[in-house]
């Protein structure tokens, strides 16, 4: 693909678009950079991309200049149905994002994960795997390192390891990774798609340009990922989650319960890999243990890396994380559940009673979709943000102890601590963006944090 001399712009400016720029510059391209923010608003970005050589248009998008480029570039956050965007696509020109910019150039195997759940844990822990049995290694993609910037390094590596949003997969055309990774499909982000049909072929594309000889890692018990396998080309792996690995489907090449995971990959025979150590709560954990583990040992990784990284892998920041324990009262951070259905997966990992946290700005959900586990398992139900009154008015009649409104996560903390006995667990893990009060999950999760801190202290 030759840069050089091409009129290119770039559609987002942070950290991906300022990758981007930087590699495109140096390509040779003259780089026009657009972005709705302003100067003062991107700060550092607009200056570094103005030092690089890029014109800026900055506060709003032109469309010519979208119409007269030769090629427009979108970072991650870009919606792709941009009215500029679709004129410039109507005009022949091409409309691609980071990712696939990046795989165009890379000429190392690549593993992409993606997944409305567990993504990012499943990708680091694929990518310490591989780095435990001695290979080169880059993590990236939507975990936050853009795959552009390893690419402009010219590091030498054995493979690469992404994950990948749907908002990734719908900008990319020739993308191929080597080994393709579909932990899960459940409702997640219907305020883009306008439906979950779109959102389901948008997580199949990550298969789209796979060939007989590459790897397709799927999840046999989510019947939407079972529902695409017959689109996929290249040679299918398959996990499954069963309390009897005895019972498991014959074309199981993985199966895991809750102490044991079991691996049939391909030419390396039968492998066990006891999980008795491991640290990671719930069925979800474990369901991204089994495909971390099948796709590690299908890129070259060793067994007993395999044994030592499950067992060891803590809790990533605001997934199911362990905060504190105060006076007995269990605290978990789990802000990045802004679906539903990690929500479900959460409340599944705990026995005992909990105090639950939810709210933010909907995605679309309905949140009736939660009755029965909230029923089962929530003691009380606390809720805030944008959306408090609609998730009141769908679950606010089912916990014992009632549905309690509130203004901040100060008063969110405090109130579950004084509802929570010993022994229960207080659960932030909101089924929403955090948009609403936050600027993201993390920012959110932190907040959490610092409430939970401060009780330590009162």
């Amino acid at each position: 693909m030759d840069l050089k001399g091409k009129n290119i712009l770039v559609a987002g400016l942070a950290r991906s678009g300022l990758a981007m720029t930087r590699f495109l510059t140096e390509q040779g391209a003259r780089v026009t950079v657009t972005d709705q923010a302003t100067a003062d608003g991107l700060g550092d970005f607009a200056r570094q991309a103005e030092e690089l050589g890029a014109r800026l248009e900055l506060g709003g998008h032109r469309l010519e200049t979208f119409t007269k480029a030769d090629l427009v570039v979108i970072s991650p956050g870009v919606p792709h149905h941009l009215g500029p965007l679709e004129k410039a696509r109507q005009k022949g020109i091409p409309v691609i994002g980071e990712i696939e910019l990046a795989s165009r150039f890379i000429k190392v195997p690549i593993v992409a994960i993606t997944g409305t759940n567990g993504k990012t844990t499943t990708t680091e822990m694929v990518g310490r795997i591989l780095a435990a049995s001695g290979r080169r290694v880059f993590v990236g993609g939507n975990i936050g390192n853009p795959l552009i910037e390893i690419v402009a390094s010219h590091h030498e590596l054995d493979v690469i390891v992404a994950e990948i949003s749907s908002f990734q997969l719908d900008t990319t055309i020739s993308f191929r990774p080597q080994i393709a990774v579909l932990l899960n499909i459940s409702a997640d982000h219907l305020d883009r798609y306008p439906d979950m049909q779109t959102y389901v072929a948008s997580k199949a594309k990550i298969f789209t340009n796979q060939q007989p000889r590459d790897t397709a890692i799927i999840n046999g018990n989510d019947p939407r990922v079972q529902g695409v396998k017959d689109l996929i080309a290249a040679r299918r792996l398959t996990f499954y989650r069963s309390n009897d690995p005895a019972t498991a489907p014959a074309d199981a090449a993985a199966v895991v319960s809750a102490d044991r995971l079991i691996l049939q990959v391909p030419g390396s025979g039968r492998k066990v890999v006891e999980l008795s150590n491991a640290g990671l709560l719930g069925a979800q954990s474990r369901e991204d243990m089994a495909a971390a583990g099948l796709a590690a040992m299908s890129a070259g990784a060793d067994l007993e890396a395999v044994k030592s990284v499950l067992n060891r892998f803590e809790a990533l920041g605001h997934r199911l994380e362990p905060v504190a324990t105060i006076d007995g009262v269990h605290f978990v951070n789990d802000s990045k559940a802004t679906n539903i259905d990690a929500v479900i997966r959460a409340l599944e990992c705990f026995s005992g009673p909990v105090v639950l946290i939810m709210g933010g700005r909907n995605k679309g959900y309905a949140f009736n979709a939660l009755r029965n586990h909230v029923r089962q398992r929530v003691k009380k139900l606390i809720v805030m943000g944008e959306a408090a009154a609609e998730i009141t008015e769908m679950l606010g009649d089912l916990p014992a102890l009632g549905t309690t409104r509130v203004s901040d996560m100060q008063e969110a903390v405090r109130t579950a601590f004084e509802t929570a006995a010993a022994g229960e667990t207080v659960l932030l893990s909101p089924a929403c963006a955090s948009f609403d009060m936050f600027g993201n999950y993390a920012e959110r999760g932190n907040e959490f944090r610092r409430q939970v801190e401060a009780l330590k202290h009162k």
